[in-house]
């Protein structure tokens, strides 16, 4: 009898080694430190459109509200609203406006204000934290919360 010849045989198992896996993972987290900041400047750019688009609309009903009355309003059931100031934008600005009281022979004024609700995500989006409409059309943003501060509107009208 011959003895029998034992032979191995290799082959290669699949799966992946450990440097393709760590490849795989330095690609992957570099990827998501540039998409994650970029998705996140979006969407607080999305939520100044809200907040632009609600003190416009404001704005417009204020003046409506001018030629039937003959006087501008801060009651919000005037405007259309059941109280005043209202949350917009998904939360994350408040919309509130302020008439001063008139004089007479004065011209009646208003201006429609949107603030950054407190502890919103949106709080990181610090040049613009407000914005407003006046009753002349000027539109003015800030990163003050307050109004007061430098003029940011190019960057947050836009």
């Amino acid at each position: 009898m011959k003895p029998r010849e034992i032979t191995f045989t290799h082959t290669r198992s699949s799966g992946f080694t450990l440097v393709e896996l760590m490849v795989a993972v330095t690609v992957i987290a570099v990827l998501a430190a540039i998409a994650v900041p970029t998705y996140t400047k979006q969407v607080q750019k999305s939520r100044r459109v809200d907040a632009r688009t609600a003190v416009t609309d404001l704005a417009g009903r204020e003046e409506r509200y001018l030629t039937t009355a003959g006087a501008y309003t801060n009651v919000a059931a005037n405007l259309g609203y059941a109280a005043l100031p209202v949350v917009v934008g998904s939360g994350y600005y408040q919309l509130s406006v302020n008439v001063p009281a008139v004089a007479a022979g004065v011209q009646p004024t208003y201006t429609v204000i949107a603030t950054v609700v407190a502890g919103s995500s949106q709080l990181k989006d610090g040049a613009c934290l407000y914005f407003s409409v006046d009753n002349t059309g000027r539109q003015f943003s800030s990163a003050n919360i307050g109004g007061g501060g430098a003029d940011t509107s190019i960057t947050c009208w836009n």
